[in-house]
């Protein structure tokens, strides 16, 4: 009996795609950082999922077809569009200073802003 074929080596032609770089660097795929890899992931999900309820809902094949290639065309256009905007850490900072407020707001009354408040009255 001869010892089972070796895959380590074998010569199939699969197609090897490294996700990772290194210890500590963010994961990277054809050319999608971190976050964007996330949001194309789920972009498709979510697309994959709407075609399948249009597909059940008896609407035109062809309509569905079409809705998901185009969909689907738009949404790799605009992940890779914002990966290369803002790289990898753009996005999050874009949206940190969008939930950052411009200019504080005091609910007091005017007057008692300057009005002593027992924190700041000596004793």
């Amino acid at each position: 009996m001869s010892p089972p074929p070796s895959y380590a080596h074998s010569s199939c032609n699969m197609a090897e795609f490294n996700v990772n770089k290194g210890i500590g660097r963010s994961p990277e795929f054809k050319g999608l950082k971190s976050q964007y890899l996330f949001i194309f992931a789920g972009g498709l999900l979510a697309l994959f999922v709407i075609f399948v309820v249009m597909y059940m809902a008896d609407i035109d094949q062809w309509v569905c077809i079409g809705f998901g290639v185009v969909s689907a065309s738009v949404l790799v256009w605009v992940t890779f569009r914002m990966n290369s905007k803002y790289g990898e850490w753009g996005l999050m900072k874009l949206h940190a200073l969008r939930s950052h407020p411009r200019y504080i707001i005091s609910r007091r009354k005017f007057l008692r802003l300057f009005s002593p408040t027992i924190k700041n009255r000596k004793a």
